[in-house]
């Protein structure tokens, strides 16, 4: 049996094809208790032409979205 599991980025929602580098983070719904668990997945190396990977992406709006807040 093949099993082909497709990752898409959260960021830029385009697919991960096999060997490209990707982060996978763990997502706790605090709706659960924090016992359901999801994953978000995103690139680890920038597209050519860019400066930042769309992980490094995700964190910056992050750091910034807690900075504003």
């Amino acid at each position: 049996m093949i099993v082909c599991v497709r990752k898409q980025c959260n960021y830029c929602q385009s697919s991960i094809i096999q060997g490209q580098r990707w982060v996978r983070q763990k997502i706790y719904d605090p709706l659960l208790d924090n016992r359901q668990v999801s994953y978000h997945h995103y690139h680890a190396e920038p597209f050519a032409g860019q400066g930042e990977s769309c992980w490094e992406k995700h964190q910056l709006q992050k750091e910034l979205a807690r900075v504003a807040a």
